[in-house]
């Protein structure tokens, strides 16, 4: 099969292939993600799909072996967490980490950024000016003016909660 061939086959099989395995798998976006991974794989065999059962054939079968194997991967890691013995389930985030991560949102990119690296990834100043090409004097300014925001959102965020909600993490 020549690449013109292929991609021919691919347009006029793509569509009617991920539909299929839609209804063989019941999750159109992991149809869509196995038919286009046993494309890629079709790619490397093409020499040789016409001699088989027939390219789409082909196709089709790879893309649902490739299915089970995820499910396979999924129930495996599934049943590996019930082996953990760990029964307990992790609750959502408080109010305060809600309050944080909606504060970060009205910073600015490079502010969020910088405010980031620092406190989350716990780069040094120098380290976080290298990486984002700043020089450090911004980062510390940028830093400076994320601290501000945080506390000044989160500060009146408190101010404003409902009676009897708690604030504290």
């Amino acid at each position: 099969m020549t690449e013109e061939e292929f991609e021919d086959f691919y347009a006029r099989s793509v569509h009617r292939l991920t539909g299929q395995l839609y209804v063989m798998t019941g999750d159109f976006h992991e149809a869509q993600d196995v038919v286009q991974e046993a494309f890629v794989r079709a790619w490397g065999h093409r020499g040789k799909l016409a001699a088989d059962l027939g390219p789409e054939a082909w196709v089709r079968t790879v893309a649902w072996r490739l299915a089970v194997s995820r499910w396979r991967r999924v129930l495996r890691a599934q049943r590996a967490w019930r082996r953990r013995g760990d029964s307990t389930v992790s609750e959502g985030p408080g109010p305060a980490a809600v309050d944080l991560e909606l504060a970060l949102r009205d910073l600015p990119a490079r502010q969020r950024l910088c405010a980031a690296l620092y406190y989350v990834c716990d780069l040094p100043v120098e380290l976080i000016a290298a990486e984002t090409r700043l020089s450090t004097g911004t980062v510390k300014t940028h830093l400076s003016r994320a601290r501000g925001k945080l506390a000044a959102h989160l500060a009146d965020h408190a101010h404003h909660a409902p009676t009897g909600e708690s604030r504290d993490a």
